[in-house]
């Protein structure tokens, strides 16, 4: 388990939605904060590893759970 910050919780809104609200909750965030999003959106994966380097907040880890996926970011 990763240590974070602040914890996003966007279980059952699919795209663009978790996108913008992680993009929202990093940006009100210090450098070096780390944001744990949980999401069931299917094309997360995909969506926040483009965020992510288009971004320049480093994904630090992908867990997959039984119910959902969660993802950290690095502010």
């Amino acid at each position: 388990m990763t240590r974070f910050d602040k914890e996003l919780d966007v279980r059952g809104l699919n795209c663009p939605l978790p996108l913008l609200r992680a993009k929202k909750s990093l940006s009100q965030m210090m450098p070096g904060e780390v944001l744990k999003v949980l999401t069931t959106d299917p094309a997360a994966e995909i969506d926040f590893k483009v965020f992510s380097e288009l971004s320049g907040n480093p994904l630090l880890s992908v867990e997959k759970e039984e119910t959902c996926l969660v993802f950290y970011f690095r502010k």
